[in-house]
């Protein structure tokens, strides 16, 4: 293996009174990163939004608490968005936790448990990590939806965004094929649709085109959160609706602010997602910004269907 062995980060930042973390990014989708599997950590809605705050705290996309296992995995993942709810999946920040967890405990491949389920992760070399989603989740019941509909076909929309492609990869994703990526005000279209009610548990939103070289361009309204550099969950569903709509094969390069992801749908139906993942600093949270989150016993959340 030749990348850089990070800091322990159980200590990487020595302080009595703060709670050491890392920040990372997967293509500037950022992740601050706390490890739990000791020391619990169970934030608030109040206490993530104000760690999320880029002004008072310390910004970010999602939060990430690393846990113990209790499927048989290397760890448990607990994601939380910038407005403070919790996420069942977040594909570029499982990568980032594979790359350091596979780096503590010497290993490739590494498990991890999520709420959305149970995820494979393998360290490629250097800082290129992939995961596999597991198959994709392309039953109206669970995106889920509001009630039946065809999931590649959704009569769901907003101004020039029409006709959606739905599907799970562990949390709720719709698609939107355009001419022009780029065109989409995605920032005023993105918030109305994730609150449609054909969705009960809200939803991301992506918008996709499809590049001369076959490539796709992808931008991602991330519920809970707003547009973000690169959303690979968002990546991975708008991948997988290009190949169920006959747009590209079964392996694809899709390109988001941040930078390229490689999603392939495999002949067993799983969805697996490649990239880059990046190691920023190294901090400690003050005692403001955790005091309601320590000390905690962590609650039992059943993992999602």
């Amino acid at each position: 293996m030749d990348s850089p062995r990070p800091p322990t980060y159980n200590h990487a930042m020595d302080s009595t009174e703060g709670r050491p973390f890392l920040k990372m990014h997967g293509l500037g989708n950022d992740f601050v990163i706390v490890d739990a599997r000791e020391r619990p950590f169970l934030p608030s809605p109040a206490t993530a939004r104000l760690i999320a705050d880029r002004h008072r705290g310390v910004g970010f996309d999602q939060l990430i608490v690393i846990e113990p296992a209790r499927q048989g995995a290397l760890a448990r993942l607990r994601f939380w968005n910038a407005d403070g709810s919790e996420a069942g999946a977040c594909g570029n920040g499982s990568r980032c936790a594979a790359w350091l967890l596979g780096l503590e405990a010497r290993r490739d491949e590494v498990r991890l448990e999520t709420l959305g389920g149970l995820l494979d992760c393998t360290l490629l070399g250097g800082r290129r990590v992939a995961v596999d989603f597991g198959p994709a989740r392309l039953d109206w019941r669970q995106v889920p939806l509001a009630r039946e509909a065809d999931t590649l076909h959704v009569p769901l929309g907003a101004g020039p965004l029409q006709d959606a492609a739905c599907l799970s990869v562990g949390n709720p994703h719709a698609t939107f094929f355009v001419a022009d990526a780029e065109a989409v005000d995605l920032a005023s279209l993105g918030p109305r649709l994730e609150h449609d009610a054909w969705f009960p548990e809200r939803a991301n939103i992506g918008v996709a085109s499809r590049r001369p070289d076959g490539s796709l361009r992808v931008r991602v309204w991330e519920r809970g959160v707003g547009i973000t550099q690169a959303c690979g969950t968002g990546a991975s569903a708008a991948a997988v609706n290009a190949m169920r709509r006959g747009l590209v094969g079964r392996r694809v390069v899709t390109h988001l602010d941040g930078g390229p992801l490689t999603i392939e749908w495999q002949s067993d139906e799983h969805v697996v997602m490649a990239g880059e993942v990046s190691l920023a600093f190294a901090g400690s949270l003050g005692p403001e910004l955790i005091a309601s989150a320590e000390n905690v016993e962590a609650e039992r959340v059943e993992p999602a269907a």
